[in-house]
């Protein structure tokens, strides 16, 4: 009989995972409608009271997007200002949405790659994953392999669609 050989374990390519990067940390939005008045207007003394009031340990070790949901101008002063407490937490916090913190937190993790890593070598972006990962991510990852790697796909190393291939 002949031996079953798995030639894709045995070959060079060299596959990443975007969901290796994906933090598990409880995402929370820390959203100044609720300090607004009547909805519309933020008041700072009353603003400040209830930041000085607030538990901010319910954020510990969490990652934190602080955001304003109303459709109200709010100062960009307010914004920093919940910063200020979230430093002294020394919680990870942006000043954005939901969407604003996962690419950055990507952003954060991507930019450690060491791109020499993939010189020459055949790279398959995995394409599944359980974690979301954001688009942003992909686009990302292969700014960084593509002008190293000899070749870029996407999907599964037993199925994929080639994005790149370098010149010979």
């Amino acid at each position: 009989m002949n031996e079953i050989v798995n030639r894709v374990a045995n070959s060079p390519i060299v596959t990443i995972d975007l969901e290796e990067f994906y933090r598990s940390e409880e995402r929370v939005v820390f959203d100044l409608k609720e300090f607004l008045f009547e909805g519309l207007v933020l008041r700072e003394k009353d603003f400040r009271a209830a930041l000085k009031e607030l538990d901010w340990n319910i954020f510990k070790d969490k990652l934190i997007a602080v955001h304003c949901s109303a459709d109200a101008i709010v100062p960009n002063w307010a914004f920093m200002l919940v910063g200020t407490y979230l430093t002294n937490l020394n919680v990870e916090y942006i000043i954005g949405d939901l969407q604003s913190l996962e690419q950055h937190l990507f952003e954060k993790s991507l930019s450690k790659i060491d791109p020499m890593l993939y010189s020459g070598k055949p790279v398959v972006i995995k394409g599944c994953s359980k974690q979301p990962v954001p688009i942003f991510a992909y686009g990302r990852i292969l700014s960084i392999v593509q002008p190293y790697a000899k070749s870029v796909m996407y999907g599964e190393p037993c199925s994929t669609v080639p994005l790149f291939k370098s010149p010979k």
